[in-house]
């Protein structure tokens, strides 16, 4: 417990008039108090409410707690609480708030405990506080107290309630108490919208976000979020530019959930806008500034990300985390490692994600040595242990390499159990290598387990294809449909002007389409001046080399080159985001189209980012 010795030594005193040596009545302290922005302000009061010898004042007593805590000094808010002579409902209620804002919610917790013991009442702000720090075992043990102390009907308690319930999934339950209210406020249709937001179920939260009559930010920030952390950046994007129309200004949440929609699909221009919006300020804040540099990474420009990265002082750890994944992701290994190696330099230690991050990057260099030295490094220098996705980059490294008996036994070895991605990562290197009899191997293991699921058959399925067995991929591919499952289909996407323009393997639905095919026919003529064959084998469908051709021309990362062909100035730069990984045919014939035309070209897949300029591509044909 600290002392309060500590604030009064050598104290700096406020007086209002030092002439006559007077100083503020206990009403002009409280305001004091209640106006202090910094620790050493609010000291200097508490040591002239001391000097005055109104210590002991309930109301000076109960503003100092709060102060303390406010400011992040809860320690000496509890010293101040242990020496207030009975205290009532108002000085719990306030020292559990103070713990529960600053993440101590066992301690809120304790001291609800110890106010139940001294025969206190809680009232509703004691439980509407603690619910809200309270996860959800603790949060239905305190229904129950909210019921036995009669405040079910409280706004304050029912929306903290929908809040604890939303929040850990339980949608069902949060919703019952939601349409049991006859009032909702403004905070009660929030709480509903983020439980509804944050499981996923975004259409949920935005019939209830368009019949809000009045919205906060929080409100806007919730809404845009959730689309943008469940797959449909787009909308987030238009939903950020109504709530621009509705002349509410976007605050720092919104900017790093509108950055995150922007870096999932590749909208540089609209990232480019967040930034000039943000301007100085964002490289002084180190959550704005990382999301710059992950939205610049997974945009394609590698260089603005650096820039934002240099820019940022006092680096921490999850600076170099974004920026040492922005390298990986790119294949720039050497970059990653460099920054790797800096960071003890400057006083930082690697974390997990750190490792997921170097480790990645020496999967897409095909490092071996390096990967296993740094695999091996984690656990025994930085005493980190391997999680799925650590095996994961080991598994990825190992199978590109062509190592697939090697991945597999280090799966099989795994002390933790592995993911359908992982086992996924396995089997898509088998298909790589045309390696059937490990496909089988790991489908059957998968299907004994339990754990097989439709990605595990449709690669098996692409397995069997690349080797040309189609009767077994006729075979699997009747399982699938028996069972509903549906291949992903290829979809790319490339922006300009500001618009994000969408492709589909054999789209037509565009209103530029039959300029788009036109200029399709234009890079088939490119092709076959310099000699280029398509890579039919690719063709993962067991149908004639005319209609392979035809199936590998109308590819979507094509169609959106073709888009961007003719929709930007000659040597501007292409940047196209595809959702799958590139086939070897659109490769070749990115690298081949990126030299005639004299464009640089970048695309980022499922795997990483190709650079194409000049013919050549920054992966080194290995992804």
């Amino acid at each position: 417990m600290s002392s309060i010795c500590p604030l009064v030594a050598q104290p700096t005193y406020v007086a209002t008039n030092t002439k006559n040596h007077q100083y503020p009545e206990p009403e002009k302290l409280a305001l004091l108090i209640d106006q202090s922005k910094n620790i050493k302000h609010l000291r200097q009061i508490h040591a002239l409410v001391i000097r005055r010898g109104l210590e002991s004042s309930p109301v000076l007593n109960f503003k100092l707690q709060h102060s303390y805590s406010s400011l992040g000094h809860v320690e000496d808010s509890v010293a101040l609480f242990n020496l207030t002579q009975s205290p009532n409902v108002f000085f719990y209620t306030s020292i559990i708030r103070g713990h529960a804002k600053n993440g101590l919610s066992e301690q809120a917790l304790n001291f609800y405990v110890e106010m139940l013991t001294e025969n206190i009442e809680p009232n509703a702000s004691t439980l509407s506080t603690l619910l809200k720090a309270s996860a959800l075992e603790i949060g239905k043990a305190l229904h129950c107290q909210v019921h036995k102390f009669g405040l079910h009907s409280d706004a304050y308690v029912k929306t903290a309630l929908i809040g604890i319930y939303a929040r850990n999934g339980d949608i069902v339950l949060a919703r019952r108490l939601f349409d049991s209210m006859v009032e909702r406020n403004l905070v009660t249709l929030t709480a509903m919208i983020t439980g509804y937001a944050k499981n996923g179920n975004v259409d949920e939260a935005r019939a209830l976000f368009d019949g809000m009559e009045d919205r906060d930010v929080v409100s806007w920030n919730v809404m845009i979020d959730g689309y943008a952390q469940h797959g449909r950046p787009n909308d987030a994007l238009i939903l950020f530019r109504h709530m621009l129309k509705s002349k509410l200004k976007p605050n720092e949440a919104t900017m790093v959930a509108v950055l995150s929609a922007c870096g999932q699909i590749g909208a540089l221009e609209s990232g480019q806008w967040v930034h000039s919006y943000l301007g100085y300020r964002a490289t002084l804040n180190h959550r704005v500034g990382t999301a710059l540099i992950d939205m610049y990474s997974k945009c394609g420009s590698l260089e603005e990300a650096r820039k934002v990265f240099n820019g940022i002082k006092d680096k921490d750890v999850v600076v170099y985390n974004a920026m040492i994944g922005g390298y990986a992701s790119h294949g720039f290994t050497k970059d990653a490692i460099n920054l790797f190696k800096e960071m003890p330099q400057v006083g930082l230690h690697p974390t997990d994600i750190t490792f997921i991050g170097i480790l990645s990057a020496c999967a897409h260099s095909g490092l071996i040595s390096e990967g296993w030295a740094l695999f091996n490094a984690m656990k025994d220098e930085y005493g980190i242990k391997p999680k799925v996705e650590h095996y994961g980059c080991m598994v990825n490294l190992l199978g590109r390499a062509g190592h697939l008996e090697e991945a597999y036994e280090l799966v099989k070895s795994m002390s933790i159990d592995a993911d359908p991605v992982l086992w996924g990562t396995l089997l898509g290197a088998c298909r790589l290598h045309k390696d059937i009899a490990l496909g089988e191997k790991i489908v059957q293991f998968l299907v004994g387990c339990g754990l097989a699921n439709s990605g595990t058959y449709i690669l098996l399925s692409n397995i069997y294809a690349a080797a040309g067995n189609w009767d077994d991929v006729a075979r699997i591919r009747a399982m699938m449909k028996q069972s509903g499952v549906q291949k992903e289909p290829g979809c790319s996407s490339v922006e300009v002007n500001n618009i994000v323009h969408e492709f589909l393997a054999g789209d037509t639905k565009h209103p530029r389409s039959k300029e788009i095919y036109g200029m399709l026919e234009q890079m088939n003529k490119w092709l076959e001046v310099h000699g280029y064959a398509s890579q039919t084998e690719e063709v993962l469908h067991n149908i004639g080399e005319a209609d392979k051709e035809r199936s590998l021309e109308v590819h979507s990362e094509k169609l959106a080159l073709a888009f961007a062909l003719i929709s930007t100035k000659p040597g501007t730069t292409i940047k196209i985001v595809k959702n799958l990984r590139v086939c070897p045919d659109c490769h070749s014939v990115i690298k081949l189209v990126s030299k005639i035309a004299g464009r640089k070209i970048v695309m980022r897949d499922r795997n990483r980012f190709h650079h194409f300029i000049d013919g050549a591509c920054s992966c080194g044909d290995y992804w």
